[in-house]
């Protein structure tokens, strides 16, 4: 029998700061990563904008994107 399909967290490839400011703010799995903007993700310590074409690489291959910015 095969073992699942299961993506590891954080996904390998994010370099060590973009890893530690998704732990401290508590994003362990790509669910927690879409329930936050891309501006809220910006203003963590340690993840600037190249960050954010590889988290929304992990979001889109879990069928999720950031959630949408309110006016």
């Amino acid at each position: 029998m095969n073992p699942p399909d299961v993506t590891p967290w954080p996904p390998p490839g994010l370099s060590v700061p973009v890893r530690r400011a998704l732990a401290e703010e508590g994003i362990l799995t790509p669910e927690q990563l879409a329930s936050h903007t891309e501006r809220q993700l910006l203003a963590l310590h340690g993840l600037g904008p190249a960050a954010l074409e590889p988290l929304r690489g992990i979001l889109s291959q879990a069928g999720l994107t950031f959630a949408e910015e309110t006016p």
